[in-house]
């Protein structure tokens, strides 16, 4: 690996070596009170936005064929559209499978830190050379008007509390990051009124714990966050913290605020080539050993169960442009944890996808990990199956995304459902 080769952490390598994003992480531990994660707006660069979102060996699929198309990539990262750490099995996973096919590729990651030294021994295995690390301040006080909670070992902290876990975390990630030999950029948002003042002390302990380059971002205006109603910093404002921390850190001067599935230059707009590779990535298809789809119903006519309630699922295929049943097949009897879902995929091993209103975060991943894709959704059963057995995509206004916990109708914690 070339590590002058990366076009984030060297200004001059910029214009010639693009980097590729792989959306596969899109959880996230803390939320931010400028960060609203939306989904499929293309118009929107920056981070959090992905239109799409991938499994590790869809991504790893999409990166082979963008590959054969865009001849200069030099790094692939992960950078969200949540935290790769809140989604660490995809994470870890898409690691190794672009580490054992691209031996020479650089790897990197952006993270809030939260989780990161967890996980440290295993990106060095993978040989990762650059993680970012999201530090806006070193004071609790000021951290706590920042992010709204964070969850942590399966508990939600809210304010003082939660800010003091983040900043504890993040600064245990930075030191064993460098521990490891690996480089480390700092990320810190600027927002006025809230750590504008405090920045280059956020510098000056980067620079304490061994970070190697500070980016300091200004704030990207978000309708429906917290902080909508702040203005990103002037030119003037940003200058002079970056004037005051010079002496401090080398600075990245280039960012361009990345989305979670960019692809190719840094500024440079994703072409329409790489995002029709994405969406054909996502979509799962059809074969001999997979032929079948199946649904989670109560009455066969519409995909309307959670994971958890269904009893037993529908199983369809395609005959003549037409969906037709082939059989209702009963769902391991509930409780047993892991091993009825474990059990269930392994009953459903020749179905491409199952369709359901719902299903939570294990279930998901151990019947991903089996090759069947998870699609949430509500709508009639015969439009979603044929679209699906079809290789097409879904119509929008039957999937369920994701939105932010505890907003609006929600009446969660933000501990995830």
């Amino acid at each position: 690996m070339n590590i002058e080769n990366h076009p984030c952490f060297n200004e001059k390598a910029r214009h010639q070596f693009g980097r590729i994003h792989l959306p596969v992480a899109p959880k996230c531990n803390i939320q931010c009170n400028y960060c609203n994660r939306k989904f499929d707006c293309v118009n929107e660069s920056r981070p959090g936005v992905s239109s799409i979102v991938l499994n590790p060996l869809q991504a790893v699929e999409y990166l082979d064929k963008v590959m054969t198309k865009i001849s200069n990539i030099s790094v692939v990262g992960i950078a969200g559209p949540g935290d790769p750490f809140a989604n660490a099995d995809e994470t870890i996973s898409t690691l190794r499978l672009v580490r054992g096919k691209y031996p020479d590729m650089l790897l990197c990651l952006a993270s809030n830190g939260l989780e990161v030294s967890k996980y440290t021994e295993e990106l060095a295995k993978v040989n990762i050379s650059h993680v970012t690390i999201t530090l806006n301040a070193i004071d609790p006080e000021i951290g706590s008007k920042i992010a709204a909670w964070v969850r942590y070992d399966r508990k939600v902290y809210r304010d003082l509390e939660a800010a003091k876990i983040l900043l504890e975390k993040q600064i245990e990630a930075i030191k064993s990051l460098k521990a490891e030999g690996i480089t480390v950029k700092i990320n810190t948002v600027i927002i006025p009124g809230i750590n504008e003042a405090h920045a280059v002390e956020v510098a000056r302990k980067a620079k304490e714990l061994g970070a190697d380059i500070i980016n300091f971002i200004p704030l990207y205006h978000v309708e429906g966050t917290e902080f909508e109603g702040i203005l990103p910093p002037n030119h003037d404002m940003l200058a002079e913290i970056k004037k005051q921390a010079a002496g401090l850190l080398p600075q990245m001067n280039h960012c361009s605020r990345c989305r979670a599935d960019a692809a190719g230059l840094i500024g440079e707009a994703m072409s329409a080539e790489a995002f029709k590779l994405l969406k054909e990535a996502s979509l799962p298809k059809i074969s001999k050993e997979r032929p079948y789809v199946a649904v989670a119903s109560m009455e066969g006519l519409f995909v309307n169960q959670h994971m958890g309630e269904a009893k037993a699922f529908w199983i369809f295929k395609m005959n003549n442009g037409a969906i037709e049943l082939v059989n209702r097949r009963q769902a391991p009897p509930s409780g047993g944890g892991t091993d009825r879902w474990i059990a269930l995929s392994e009953s459903l091993l020749d179905c491409l996808a199952v369709l359901v209103s719902g299903i939570g975060d294990i279930p998901k991943t151990i019947l991903e990990n089996h090759g069947i894709k998870v699609i949430t959704m509500e709508g009639m059963i015969a439009e979603a199956s044929k679209a699906v057995l079809s290789g097409k995509e879904i119509p929008k206004i039957f999937l369920k995304t994701p939105g932010r916990c505890n907003a609006g109708s929600c009446s969660g914690t933000g501990g995830g459902c």
